[in-house]
């Protein structure tokens, strides 16, 4: 297989209110995904590559597939996610962009098909997330200096909720892992969300993300997964506005047992990744 790029790829970089991500064309780059995991842990660091949370190939739908598109998402660490909320704000985004599909689309997901609205005026993109599964409220948890109530659901990646009194004094970098690696979550793990409820319509959510292995700026499955959540102990409405770690405002809310998840989502630059330099394997490399 050979590659009209040579030694070089173009990509795009965008972020959505502070979760950032690379993604590439793969209609036209066809890079295997034997190995698309390399590339993502390859491009993904800040100090040696592009600098990303997470990387997305978008790509054709498989055939006869209810989709416009798809996608094959990566976390920094090359594991492959099922589902991230605010990357498929921005692949909507980009899709867009690339005239792939147009305002109102479907994309398919590891987690199944997601409908997105693009709001090109405002910036804003809003996506319909596959319904929350496996909602368990209340169990207690010890972890290294503390025990913990931790609520869990999967708004298409595990979550993991633990209410707070004071989100911004919470040490997170000591309780995220605790609870992401707890063995009540093995082996998968989870994401973990500290979350400060404000009043009824308002809330602050940090999270630690799963394939990060950091606190990140926002988290869109996480948020979604707050107000499931929330909303089930009768903390919150079924619309919240959530403030993130990046100071941002992802709004989620519940319709017709459905979680919608709006916020920011911009293009904001475009490149050329040099493989050689990356240590990368070309597309055509192995035949």
């Amino acid at each position: 297989m050979s590659t009209m790029f040579g030694a070089r790829a173009p990509f795009y970089k965008l972020q959505g209110c502070g979760n950032d991500f690379v993604a590439l064309d793969n209609r036209v780059l066809r890079l295997p995904e034997s190995l698309m995991a390399e590339w993502a842990q390859k491009i993904c660091p800040r100090a040696f590559g592009v600098g990303a949370d997470g990387l997305f190939f978008l790509d054709l739908p498989a055939p006869g597939a209810d989709a416009d598109y798809r996608w094959h998402f990566y976390n920094a660490d090359g594991s492959r996610a099922e589902m991230c909320g605010n990357a498929s704000r921005c692949a909507g985004r980009l899709a867009f962009a690339l005239g792939l599909a147009g305002t109102r689309q479907r994309l398919a997901t590891d987690a199944g098909v997601i409908a997105i609205e693009v709001l090109p005026d405002s910036g804003q993109v809003k996506v319909q997330l596959t319904r929350p599964e496996k909602l368990v409220l209340g169990t207690r948890l010890s972890v290294p200096g503390s025990e913990l109530e931790v609520h869990f659901v999967n708004t298409g990646v595990p979550h993991a909720v633990i209410f707070v009194d004071d989100v911004r004094a919470t040490d997170v970098a000591a309780l995220g892992p605790a609870v992401r690696f707890h063995e009540h979550f093995a082996p998968a793990g989870t994401n973990a969300n500290f979350v400060q409820v404000l009043d009824s319509g308002h809330a602050l959510v940090r999270t630690y993300e799963r394939g990060v292995e950091g606190e990140t700026l926002a988290c869109g499955t996480g948020v979604s997964a707050v107000l499931v959540v929330a909303s089930a102990l009768g903390r919150t409405g079924e619309r919240v506005e959530n403030t993130t770690s990046g100071g941002e405002i992802l709004v989620t809310s519940l319709e017709g047992g459905s979680v919608f998840l709006q916020g920011a989502a911009e293009l904001t630059f475009t490149g050329e990744l040099n493989l050689p330099a990356l240590g990368l394997p070309l597309p055509g490399a192995t035949g």
